[in-house]
C-alpha cells in the first residue's frame, strides 16, 4: 500500500509519521466527502494492531490480483471478480462504504496518478493497469 493510499483509504492522522505529508493534498480533494468523513470516524478508533490488519487485508488482495495477472487469469474472469469484490470488501470492512462507483474511481487513480502506479507496478510491472481493467469491467 502506498504512503497516499494508505491516507486516502483510512483517512486517518493515527500514522501521522506516515500521512502527514499528504494531509493537505488528502483535505483539499476529499475532506468534504462522505466516504473520507465516514473513514476518518472510524480509523479514529482503531489501534495500530487495528490497521496492521487492515493493511493485511488489503495486501492480501493486492497479492490475489498479482498471482492472477502472473497467471495470465482474464480480467473478465468469475476468479477475478471475486478478487474486485474482495478489494471492495476490504475497503468497506476497514474505512467506507465502498460501492462499485468509488472503485471505478479508485481503479481510476491506480493508473492515472503515479503513487498509485508504483505501488502495483512496483510488485509486477503492468499490475497497475491489471488491477484498473479488472474493476472497471465489474457489470454493477
Amino acid at each position: 500500500m502506498t504512503e497516499l493510499e494508505a491516507h486516502l483509504i483510512e483517512g486517518s492522522t493515527l500514522n501521522s509519521g506516515i500521512v502527514s505529508d499528504y494531509e493537505p493534498e488528502v483535505q483539499e480533494r476529499w475532506g468534504e466527502t462522505a466516504a473520507f468523513q465516514q473513514s476518518q470516524a472510524r480509523t479514529s478508533k482503531y489501534s495500530h494492531a487495528d490497521f496492521a490488519a487492515a493493511k493485511v487485508d488489503q495486501e492480501a488482495v493486492t497479492e490475489r490480483f498479482a498471482t492472477a495477472f502472473g497467471n495470465g487469469v482474464d480480467c473478465h474472469s468469475p476468479e477475478v471478480q471475486e478478487i474486485v469484490a474482495a478489494h471492495r470488501a476490504a475497503i468497506s470492512k476497514w474505512f467506507y462504504d465502498c460501492s462499485s462507483e468509488m472503485q471505478r474511481n479508485l481503479a481510476l487513480m491506480y493508473i492515472s496518478d503515479e503513487r498509485f502506479k508504483k505501488y502495483y507496478d512496483g510488485r509486477v510491472r503492468g499490475l497497475a493497469q491489471y488491477v484498473h481493467d479488472s474493476i472497471m469491467t465489474t457489470k454493477n
